[in-house]
């Protein structure tokens, strides 16, 4: 748990998270933590899903680039008017399918449809949104979109220490991990709700290793 948590929570790679626990007494190959964050990440933000807090109901839509072993990836991510963010999702391609996929991932986990959508002037956006959320109004607006293009550089400050991802499914733990530690230390969650705000993380996720 703590292996996990510290990896998803700062700025190290696996080996720094093996060197940290070389020095309180506990020996660990990298591998094995590599092995640790893909297997309990998920299971970490599925238990905490039941806690999350209702997101807005004005969405902020972009993609991002990451590289995937040597090859760009893009990443579809979504923010909230209060800086929640929404879903992410890791493809191949930025496309009409792609895009398809991202929307019905996030209206299906969070059952909440949202009344307004800001994107960028992507062609694919329009048609996708008419066929899935027709309510919505969706707008494209200069500097409208500046808090989840502020939000990607986060993403980016945490992958540049990593020595690199190496598959598509790795990629969309790290990157969905990286998402729900960013939303519980912004206090998206109902947990640890009576900790202070430094210990709030940690007491979180001894909460959560009990659930899992």
């Amino acid at each position: 748990m703590v292996a996990v948590r510290w990896y998803l929570r700062f700025n190290l790679s696996y080996r720094d998270v093996e060197e940290l626990l070389v020095e309180r007494g506990v020996e660990v190959d990298h591998v094995s933590v590599y092995r640790w964050v893909q297997r309990f990440t998920p299971l970490f933000a599925d238990a905490a899903r039941f806690c999350r807090h209702s997101p807005g109901d004005m969405w902020h839509v972009d993609e991002t680039y990451v590289r995937v072993n040597g090859v760009w990836r893009y990443v579809y991510r979504a923010v909230d008017q209060y800086g929640q963010v929404i879903d992410v999702l890791v493809s191949a391609r930025r496309d009409a399918d792609a895009t398809r996929r991202f929307f019905r991932r996030a209206l299906s986990v969070l059952k909440v449809t949202p009344s307004e959508v800001v994107t960028d002037a992507a062609a694919v956006y329009p048609a996708v949104l008419d066929e899935l959320i027709p309510s919505a109004w969706h707008h494209v607006e200069r500097y409208a979109n500046n808090p989840i293009e502020a939000d990607h550089s986060r993403l980016k400050q945490r992958l540049r220490p990593m020595r690199g991802l190496r598959t598509d499914k790795t990629a969309q733990v790290i990157i969905a991990g990286h998402t729900f530690m960013q939303n519980l230390r912004r206090s998206h969650y109902e947990l640890a709700v009576d900790a202070s705000p430094v210990t709030r993380v940690a007491a979180a996720f001894a909460e959560l290793a009990h659930a899992i």
